[in-house]
């Protein structure tokens, strides 16, 4: 397992869409974590020359993240919502697409990288056997048990257990609207749940943001805490201005499928507060509305962009990434050892 090889059990959360860069991944894997790359919405071009940058820059493991592409919607079932954003918003064609993958796979594989990790579903098990016989280990982000024994069954090294307080898209199989009449599970929960469950090494992801919450994942069985809002306020993050001034507000997250068609956690603003009946369609609401979030960005207009954060989004800070790392980590140490030097001293 590359974690064995890393020396902090710190993972890099692979943010797609703009956070996620080069530097940040390096920053990260050369401090001691794995840093990760994440290639969602990248064609197989950019997503190669990014890794070259990274191979440029360390000589230390990362990882890189792809997205499993689901199934077209029906057109019926988002037409309606995108007429109405249409009267308010410029938007753009409403399409399905795969994301580049059996490109990116192939790349991947002409070209492997340590670890690929993958969200939104599991890939076939003769994809995973294609890239395991490049030496490529794989990680599958999971929101559920028998989610979980999918991934195994197809051949998955590493779970990434997403729990509800994640930051950004709901990474499980499915997202449907049925879904959302069922509570996520919460980090800790899904983590036992896991661990109790099957074989196989955990990497817990979802408001984890200090050492203390580190410690505490490690304690209930994880190989590793995996962060992505922790560092989003980094100076090698690619996170909008406008984002990054939000991040510091004591301003609540929420669920929605407004921005993308599939739920994802951000903080709240007047566009998620005023489209709460957006349809489960991924990938074509994301890009329908992705001229209205590029407007929106270019404006420094925070209340009609998708801000991914988070539950412990306050407790971001702009430290360098390498910096944060080594913070995390001697958080973690102690708070590892107060917790065992105070409670246990009698036993």
């Amino acid at each position: 397992m590359i974690l064995d090889d890393v020396r902090i059990p710190i993972v890099l959360s692979p943010m797609a869409g703009g956070p996620s860069t080069p530097e940040l991944a390096v920053a990260v894997s050369d401090a001691g974590g794995l840093g990760f790359l994440a290639a969602g919405y990248l064609d197989a071009t950019e997503m190669s020359r990014r890794i070259a940058r990274i191979r440029a820059a360390t000589r230390a493991p990362f990882g890189v993240n792809l997205f499993v592409p689901g199934t077209p919607t029906p057109p019926d079932r988002y037409a309606g919502y995108l007429d109405r954003l249409g009267r308010e918003f410029p938007l753009g064609e409403a399409r399905f697409a795969t994301d580049d993958w059996d490109a990116k796979l192939d790349a991947l594989i002409a070209e492997p990288v340590p670890v690929a990790s993958f969200a939104f579903g599991c890939p076939a098990a003769a994809e995973i056997a294609r890239l395991h016989a490049a030496g490529i280990e794989v990680w599958v982000t999971v929101t559920a048990v028998a989610e979980a024994r999918f991934a195994l069954g197809a051949g998955a090294d590493v779970l990434v257990a997403q729990g509800a307080e994640a930051g950004g898209h709901r990474a499980g199989f499915t997202d449907a609207p049925a879904d959302d009449e069922c509570d996520p599970l919460s980090t800790l929960a899904l983590l036992q749940l896991l661990t109790a469950a099957v074989e196989a090494p955990v990497v817990a992801a979802g408001g984890i943001a200090t050492g203390a919450a580190i410690a505490a994942v490690l304690a209930a069985g994880a190989a590793a805490a995996q962060l992505g809002t922790a560092f989003l306020r980094c100076p090698e993050a690619g996170t909008v201005p406008a984002h990054r001034e939000a991040l510091v507000l004591d301003t609540p997250t929420m669920l929605t499928r407004a921005f993308t068609g599939r739920r994802a956690r951000g903080l709240r603003n007047e566009f998620i507060v005023g489209h709460p009946d957006a349809p489960s369609a991924y990938p074509e609401i994301h890009y329908a509305t992705g001229p209205l979030r590029q407007a929106a960005r270019a404006a420094g207009d925070a209340e009609n962009i998708n801000m991914w954060s988070g539950q412990t989004h306050p407790l971001s800070t702009d430290t360098p990434a390498a910096e944060l790392v080594t913070r995390l980590a001697r958080e973690t140490k102690d708070a590892l050892e107060a917790a065992l030097s105070q409670r246990f001293q009698s036993c």
